[in-house]
């Protein structure tokens, strides 16, 4: 039965990929139907999480979100599916991006960079700045428990120009690419939950105490690689903007925890200006902070 899934799967990834714009967004539209009138998917996740973060917002505010974010959703999946097999042409149709400039002088630079994002706009097409640049592009992901689908995503991230790295090898290969002096993009997800007892730092973000992943702020610090924050706007269905803004330049000399408060502050920002486009289906705020005595 696994198999015929995973058959099934590929043929739908396959005609997603060759299909026209609006047969591919009529798909959407579709699963956006199932996820929020029918399944109602996390829906109630999602209110509150809105909720909690947005406050000065009235119940109609937060339900118009909570549509547009399902929207958002459904258009993730079946772009995210079309993608692992689209072509290169109609892949890049779909991207721009902007101040690569800053790359090539950073590049010029013996300069590696550690690049930091959030699950915002669509964050798996990344790796495709592989295609603009001389660096080496190292996505790092956390493997999924379906092997078929980890094995789908794994192979999207290489058609795209990276080399995926699990978050379990990320300072295993670091180390490995510093000693063979070969330049490198580390692209971090870094607005993930930390697991229960992994993080020692906490921070006022969306207007709750959340727990930070610091190991961007601690990788950039040891080596000294120019800290880019990496902004995936959606401009139109099916149209996005890559956006490189270069947040420091030399971290060494960096105050611990000035990075992580930068780019946890530069996340809310965007958040606050298009909240549709964050995931808020995840669980971010499961763990509260454990006060000591």
């Amino acid at each position: 039965m696994r198999r015929i899934g995973a058959y099934l799967y590929i043929a739908a990834s396959w005609l997603l990929a060759h299909s026209p714009k609006f047969i591919l967004y009529g798909v959407a539209d579709f699963i956006y139907f199932i996820l929020y009138k029918v399944i109602k998917y996390r829906k109630k996740v999602v209110i509150k999480n809105l909720t909690h973060s947005f406050p000065e917002k009235s119940e109609d505010e937060i339900i118009e979100i909570t549509r547009k974010f399902f929207h958002h959703l459904s258009d993730l999946f079946v772009e995210n599916m079309a993608i692992i097999r689209m072509s290169k042409k109609r892949f890049l149709s779909m991207v721009e991006y902007k101040n690569t400039e800053l790359l090539n002088d950073l590049y010029s630079k013996n300069k590696s960079i550690v690049g930091i994002i959030g699950h915002y706009g669509n964050w798996e097409i990344l790796p495709a700045i592989s295609f603009f640049t001389q660096y080496e592009v190292l996505s790092v992901y956390k493997p999924l428990s379906n092997k078929f689908f980890d094995h789908e995503f794994f192979k999207m991230r290489r058609r795209l120009g990276s080399t995926p790295v699990s978050m379990n090898d990320t300072f295993k290969t670091i180390i490995s690419y510093e000693r063979e002096k070969k330049l490198y993009i580390l692209g971090l997800i870094a607005d993930q939950r930390p697991q229960k007892g992994r993080s020692s730092y906490w921070t006022t973000f969306l207007n709750q105490e959340t727990a930070v992943f610091l190991g961007p702020d601690k990788i950039a610090r040891k080596f000294n690689s120019a800290v880019f924050y990496t902004h995936i706007d959606k401009i139109k269905r099916g149209k996005y903007l890559v956006e490189f803004t270069l947040l420091y330049e030399n971290p060494k000399d960096c105050k611990e925890y000035e990075i992580t408060e930068r780019h946890v502050q530069i996340l809310e920002e965007k958040i606050r200006q298009k909240p549709e486009l964050w995931l808020w289906s995840h669980k971010r705020w499961k763990y509260k902070r454990e006060i000591e005595n």
